[in-house]
């Protein structure tokens, strides 16, 4: 069973922030986007969370809250942020309770080895907190493109 599923209610997600923050979804007011991402300052990670950041002006202006998530420290998303000069969330589940409550946290292999990472996945989120919109297995090229689309007919 998955937790991201459209159509259900969004599991818990409270998490310190890069920032010495919290990012807490009960209360967040609007729409929310989660994106779960394996590994900050990865390629495919970094170029992910460099196109939400280049697109946030357009999330802000529908009063849509970008978030990403990985099992990161927050400190090390710190760094991140500053490197890459990213501008939207990100925040740290370094104990994994949100990847697996979200149903991310997953078998991979890679090069014939079989390791437990995140999956990476995003999540539309209507401000009753009801998934609208999810995208698994994510290919990365052009991907906040269309989650922003997805999210202006909200």
């Amino acid at each position: 069973m998955t937790a991201m599923t459209e159509g259900a209610m969004a599991s818990a997600l409270d998490l310190p922030t890069d920032d010495g923050g919290h990012f807490n979804l009960a209360t967040a007011t609007g729409p929310v986007v989660v994106f779960f991402y394996p590994k900050a300052d990865t390629p495919g990670c970094t170029v992910e969370a460099i196109d939400f950041s280049s697109l946030k002006p357009e999330f802000d202006a529908l009063g849509v809250t970008v978030v990403g998530v990985s099992r990161d420290p927050a400190k090390k998303l710190a760094r991140f942020r500053a490197k890459h000069e990213l501008t939207v969330e990100l925040a740290s589940d370094e104990a994994g309770t949100v990847t697996e409550a979200w149903g991310v946290w997953v078998e991979k292999q890679l090069y014939g080895r079989t390791y437990m990472g995140i999956e990476r996945a995003t999540a539309l989120i209507d401000p009753s907190k009801r998934l609208t919109r999810v995208w698994r297995k994510v290919s990365v090229k052009g991907h906040a493109d269309e989650v922003l689309e997805a999210a202006s007919s909200l």
